[in-house]
């Protein structure tokens, strides 16, 4: 320690708070780098959090000691990316998040025995406003909702009980669709008893209506959207089929559809008088006899035991046939009911670039099309729409140069390394991030460690050399006049520069064998240990 302490006084304090700083600034630097590369890669957890599941949601995650860190007002919480799946099961077991708004849960802990009909009602509109919240904010660009339902109840005595209704307001990311709209009216619809998709009324966070809930006809909406949906599939269609032909992005398809909405029903009886067909049959016949007895009416024809008249009387006699025949004719019935949106028409036309062809000199030579091509891509374009000459559908195929020759950027699939390792594209920043905290370790270890380091190390800088020794200038004869090597020195100032470097080398040697003679006697044993070591060393040839 005395040793410790006596090398440590010879430095010195300038050269001692020097070494005190570097070493603060190591610790520190080096520490900084531990504790970034050490540090775990965060992730999202959750986005679009309610005040109400951020709170939850953290007190969960403090009392489980994680790391996490919050981003957009607590909205979006982050964690390390290894335990992301393992904290959402265990927070879905919790039934976190809530979605911001009461569902179902709010019957899980309530007393029904002290509980009113009008509160379980209540409660009952409550959950199923907010369940229908949790479903509209799942589908795509929906960040937010609220759900107001209307169930009047039935007075009594009347036949007609009221219609529900809802009301939604949205905050949307962008824009709906409008197959969107109308998949909001019917999820809410099918899920209230009673409810009718044209009772639903849609409002984004801006005012707009997106859905009036006084439509009495849909189809009056529907038909528009069925003809653009129809439009927009028959062109991708052309246009894809074309594209592989002529090249990606050097054709132009506009198609137009022209839509009958008019709902037919016809009713037809057609008669063949031809196919008679025996229904029934029916057949009568009639006969009648009768005597003639003059008519004579006599006391001895009255009086019982007379003897008959043996004379014989004259007889009339009749006979009656019917017969009646019922024939059916073959009769047909026919009733077709046409449907809405019958497609009347399909007009097409097709803009196609020409081919590009490099000359000698390596330049792009512009050259139409052949008629014989253009006629095979218009047989293309009326197979892929169902061409139909009847119903006067028209394909119209021209060739003319674009603009612009359209440049289509190769598509370079990840290869190699990247792509057998599949890094993505947080792995390959945090690789960066890595490298470049090593390059700044190199850095600041060789530009300014080293140097300091050095400087430390180093012997202390004797006085400035320019100016002479006074023991050289003042003479050494008896009368003080100067001797011969002084003589040389003033007059010759590159020799007394030489002599000025031998002094001082001179005075670093003597420094340090002074240093080593306090050393062997403040250490006589280990002094004399070393010196012999020396001398049972061979001497070197």
């Amino acid at each position: 320690m005395q040793s410790l302490v006596a090398f440590l006084k010879g430095l010195g304090a300038a050269r001692l708070m020097a070494m005190v700083a570097v070493t603060t600034a190591l610790i520190g630097f080096f520490a900084f780098v531990i504790m970034r590369v050490t540090t775990p890669q965060m992730t999202t957890l959750f986005t679009d959090l309610s005040f109400e599941d951020s709170s939850s949601i953290i007190k969960d995650l403090e009392r489980q000691a994680i790391p996490f860190e919050l981003r957009n007002e607590g909205a979006v919480i982050m964690v390390p990316k290894d335990k992301v799946t393992r904290l959402r099961m265990k927070l879905a077991e919790s039934n976190l998040p809530k979605g911001g708004g009461v569902g179902y849960e709010i019957f899980d802990k309530s007393d029904a025995l002290g509980t009113t009909s009008f509160v379980q009602n209540i409660n009952h509109l409550r959950a199923l406003e907010g369940e229908l919240a949790r479903t509209i904010r799942a589908i795509d660009r929906i960040q937010a909702a609220r759900v107001h339902l209307v169930l009047p109840e039935r007075p009594l005595f009347a036949r007609e009980a009221p219609e529900p209704s809802a009301s939604i307001v949205v905050r949307v990311r962008g824009s709906l669709e409008p197959q969107q709209i109308r998949a909001i009216r019917h999820v809410v619809a099918s899920a209230v008893n009673g409810l009718k998709p044209q009772r639903v009324s849609i409002v984004d966070e801006a005012g707009r209506l997106l859905a009036d809930g006084a439509s009495k006809d849909p189809e009056i909406a529907v038909g528009d959207e069925r003809r653009t949906a129809f439009e927009k599939r028959m062109r991708n269609e052309v246009e894809a089929i074309v594209s592989s032909v002529v090249g990606q992005g050097r054709a132009r398809v506009q198609l137009t559809a022209d839509f009958d909405y008019n709902k037919v029903t016809q009713t037809s009886d057609k008669f063949d008088p031809e196919g008679r067909v025996l229904r029934s049959t029916q057949t009568r016949e009639e006969s009648s006899l009768t005597a003639e007895n003059n008519g004579q009416v006599t006391v001895n024809n009255e009086l019982p035991g007379n003897q008959a008249n043996t004379t014989p009387a004259a007889r009339d006699q009749s006979k009656k046939s019917e017969e009646t025949n019922n024939y059916e004719i073959s009769r047909t019935t026919k009733t077709e009911v046409t449907e809405a949106g019958r497609v009347n028409r399909i007009s097409v036309a097709v803009l196609v670039d020409g081919a590009y062809t490099k000359n000698e000199k390596g330049e792009m030579v512009y050259q139409d099309r052949s008629k014989e091509q253009l006629d095979r891509i218009a047989t293309l374009v009326r197979s892929a729409i169902g061409f139909d000459q009847k119903r006067g559908d028209q394909v119209e195929v021209v060739n003319l140069r674009f603009a612009e020759a359209p440049s289509v950027p190769p598509v370079v699939e990840p290869g190699g390394l990247l792509g057998m390792l599949q890094f993505t594209k947080d792995d390959v920043m945090y690789v960066i991030e890595l490298g470049v905290m090593m390059l700044l370790g190199l850095v600041v270890l060789f530009l300014v460690i080293r140097p300091l380091v050095k400087r430390i190390l180093a012997a202390e800088v004797v006085p400035a050399l320019s100016q002479p020794t006074p023991a050289l200038i003042e003479g050494s004869g008896p009368n003080g006049e100067l001797g011969p090597n002084q003589a040389l020195i003033a007059g010759t100032s590159g020799t007394a520069q030489l002599i000025d470097v031998a002094q001082v080398q001179g005075q670093v040697h003597a420094q340090a064998v002074h240093r080593v003679g306090e050393l062997a006697e403040r250490n006589p044993n280990e002094t004399a240990s070393i010196v012999r070591q020396w001398l049972s060393e061979p001497a070197e040839s």
